[in-house]
């Protein structure tokens, strides 16, 4: 397994040491660490039952480990649950809304919950895009305007860390665009922010760090360009056409020896149409290590 870690802060903000929890005699989390620094995005990837969302349980202090330590800004979550709670944002995979409610009163009730009194509801739910719907009942948005009320709901407290499952769930493309800006906003001001998803050019693109974890276990931690170059084969796609008018293509690796004799030869003997890389996704990578896909 490769693990690097970032050097910008001595005390990570989310510290998970060799815990473990299990359903009855089903262990759905086996010895699992990892660490988030204040201010870095962590990607946490995985299939279905891969114990994703019971190890954000456990974060969040609804589930307690069977085994091991976590610590949030270096305080142990067991024993300060509820003063740390206060300093998580959380937004779940489920739509845990009240229709009868206004996107408006759902920021206010919540930040009452918080105890946050100077909330501007109205800013919060333009950074979302959902300025013009604020007055309107959640009854009526559509599944990603609700997305976009989760989240903005999991940042009335101004969180120190932020949890996102399926964060760009239900959003179209411009609406993922902006979620995905918010979160970028809340981790240069210093957040954690911890996001699973099925989305690997998702990942790809906002991770710092990405972890995979198949079957309860860590196979790998480390930036997306250093899994993709660890584990991923890099290849060139060129496109040529012959004397004949037919246009062969050409499929040159590039992490063997002599790569750039092969690459040379397979642009000769016709006209040169197209050349393009063929890079490892993360996806690519996780399926050669666990030997599994993401669905």
């Amino acid at each position: 397994m490769t693990q690097s870690r970032p050097s910008t802060q001595t005390t990570p903000a989310i510290s998970v040491q060799d815990v473990r929890f299990s359903y009855g005699s089903r262990e759905a989390v086996r010895g699992l660490s990892f660490e988030v620094a204040r201010g870095e995005v962590l990607g946490f990837l995985g299939p279905n039952g891969a114990g994703k969302s019971t190890t954000i349980k456990m974060l969040t202090g609804q589930y307690r480990p069977s085994a091991g330590r976590i610590e949030l800004l270096g305080s142990d979550l067991a024993r300060h649950r509820e003063e740390l709670q206060g300093l998580i944002g959380v937004c779940f995979e489920e739509k845990n809304l009240y229709p009868s409610l206004s996107g408006v009163e759902h920021l206010r009730f919540f930040a009452r919950l918080h105890g946050v009194k100077d909330l501007d509801s109205e800013a919060l739910l333009e950074r979302v895009g959902l300025a013009t719907r604020g007055r309107d009942r959640v009854a009526g948005y559509s599944k990603g305007m609700r997305q976009r009320l989760m989240i903005a709901r999991a940042l009335v407290n101004d969180p120190e860390v932020l949890i996102l499952d399926e964060p760009s769930d239900g959003l179209d493309p411009v609406s993922a665009q902006t979620i995905r800006g918010v979160i970028r906003e809340q981790a240069e001001g210093g957040c954690a922010v911890l996001i699973t998803t099925h989305d690997m050019w998702e990942a790809d693109a906002l991770a710092d760090r990405v972890a995979f974890i198949n079957e309860g276990k860590l196979f790998a931690l480390d930036t997306p360009e250093g899994l993709k170059l660890a584990f991923g084969k890099r290849s060139v796609r060129v496109r040529v056409r012959l004397a004949s008018g037919e246009v062969a293509e050409r499929v040159v690796e590039l992490d063997g020896e002599e790569s750039a004799e092969k690459l040379a030869q397979a642009t000769r003997g016709g006209e040169l149409l197209t050349i393009h890389t063929d890079e490892a996704t993360l996806e690519d990578v996780f399926v050669r290590m666990t030997g599994r896909g993401l669905a």
